[in-house]
């Protein structure tokens, strides 16, 4: 995850005002690890093809994994806001256990399992290397399904709280 800034507090007051929705909270996300994948994943949520996200459940505190119901404003390489989802389902299990489903709504690569299996293998081994942790196919991933709900004219479901 990332911090919040004046630019997603705006943002996310923004779509309180707007969609009179009463929320207490949200998250701020960028995607990959570094801004070209930033902008690039966030271009893919904008754009309606990216539903699903994918991340290590170590990189969460214990008390502090996403649940549904969760707000994200998702900002863009250059950490900017682009828009909010709110999480839908969360399922956290070994890596090697994602299905052809969540690949596709991933929405990375050509959106088959193999694909995400190989992608996601490179991306989660340079994270051990970089941190100094043990990987492999069974390491815990929390598998993340969202939709849009701002800005309003991509929302995949419609304001309420």
């Amino acid at each position: 995850m990332t911090d919040k800034t004046a630019a997603t507090d705006a943002c996310w007051r923004d779509y309180l005002e707007r969609a009179g929705v009463a929320a207490d909270d949200y998250a701020v996300c960028s995607f990959g690890d570094n801004p070209r994948d930033a902008a690039e994943l966030a271009a893919l949520v904008l754009a309606g093809t990216k539903r699903a996200t994918a991340s290590l459940a170590r990189d969460y505190p214990a008390d502090g994994l996403p649940r549904p119901g969760d707000y994200v404003v998702v900002v863009d390489g250059d950490g900017r806001p682009c828009c909010i989802w709110r999480t839908h389902e969360i399922r956290i299990g070994p890596m090697h256990t994602v299905d052809a489903a969540f690949a596709w709504d991933e929405g990375e690569g050509d959106r088959s399992r193999e694909d995400w299996l190989h992608g996601h293998r490179e991306y989660f081994q340079a994270q051990a290397r970089r941190e100094g942790f043990a990987f492999d196919d069974g390491i815990a991933v929390v598998f993340e399904r969202f939709r849009i709900v701002w800005p309003a004219h991509l929302a995949d479901e419609p304001a309420a709280d």
